[in-house]
């Protein structure tokens, strides 16, 4: 499965974007997804993932409450609404797919497909 990211960008404290990732192949309705994101000097985290049916998903504690993370199979894409953003929340945000029947969806060395990141910058 391959995977791209879009929707990042400059945003104001507080405000909102929404991120897609398109996802070809046909396989993609029976992964589980997740986002990810990398902050300059920091590890890649685990910030939200949402199973192959959509009905259970997690999230990281510094962003529970905040952002969202939906699918919709039909159209092969993962979103991420991202709301009440802080500057701490810049980072280049990624993509990811599990591998087919992983174990579990909330741990990262599950996700062996990524897709090009996108930029988001909070100013404060």
């Amino acid at each position: 499965v391959q995977l791209q990211a879009s929707g990042g960008g400059l945003v104001q404290a507080g405000g909102s974007l929404r991120l897609s990732c398109a996802a070809s192949g046909r396989t993609f309705s029976s992964h589980a997804m997740g986002w990810f994101r990398q902050a300059p000097g920091k590890e890649r985290e685990l910030l939200a993932a949402i199973t192959w049916s959509g009905g259970s998903t997690h999230y990281a504690n510094s962003v529970k409450g905040r952002f969202t993370i939906s699918r919709d199979n039909a159209k092969n894409t993962v979103y991420l609404q991202m709301n009440s953003l802080k500057p701490e929340d810049t980072a280049v945000y990624y993509c990811a797919a599990d591998r087919l029947l992983s174990g579990d969806y909330t741990q990262m060395n599950e996700y062996v497909y990524w897709g090009r990141g996108t930029l988001v910058t909070v100013s404060s």
